[in-house]
């Protein structure tokens, strides 16, 4: 069943509207303790506000949905939310979204030209938190899906790829 833009717009708007406003200052105090976790000495200059024409510049407090394209869209959802347990956008009211916990987030253009996402063709990759990659990996190869052995890099935590049916990158990462 396709969904007009308007009314999903709607349906988001009712469902995220008030219990998303009240977040935003869990969202900056978790964003805040984990950038003062991350670099103990920063300089007083590094840990200041962007400011823009002598007034705090207003800066977006995190990820409201992703949106992406797909061979058969109904299918892919249902495979997210079998695998990796994301709830989809609900349809109708009354739905209940997907709920992320509070935490890092890496924002991270790369060149065009990049290898790391795997196919050239694809213009994203996904990076899930978790939070024992051990068993998310276990759950995944139990599913029959590909996963790649988890390595770890010091300071930063665990990461593992594996690819959605449609071959969308998606990287598991469990913080350090």
């Amino acid at each position: 069943m396709a969904v007009p833009r308007r009314q999903m717009l709607q349906i988001l708007s009712y469902a995220l509207g008030s219990s998303v406003i009240p977040l935003q200052n869990q969202f900056a105090i978790a964003a805040q303790n984990a950038a003062a976790s991350a670099s103990p000495a920063a300089s007083p200059d590094a840990t200041a506000k962007p400011e823009l024409k002598g007034t705090e510049m207003e800066k977006v407090a995190g990820i409201g949905g992703l949106f992406f394209r797909a061979h058969d869209p109904k299918a892919l959802g249902k495979w997210y939310q079998q695998n990796l347990g994301i709830d989809l956008t609900p349809t109708s009211e009354g739905g209940t979204v997907w709920r992320q916990e509070a935490g890092p987030t890496s924002f991270s253009p790369f060149p065009e030209t990049t290898k790391y996402f795997g196919d050239p063709n694809k213009a994203f990759m996904v990076n899930f938190r978790v939070h024992d990659l051990d068993k998310m990996v276990a759950q995944l190869r139990k599913a029959g899906i590909e996963v790649k052995d988890p390595e770890s890099y010091a300071n930063i935590g665990r990461f593992t790829r594996l690819h959605d049916p449609e071959g969308n990158p998606i990287e598991l990462w469990q913080p350090a």
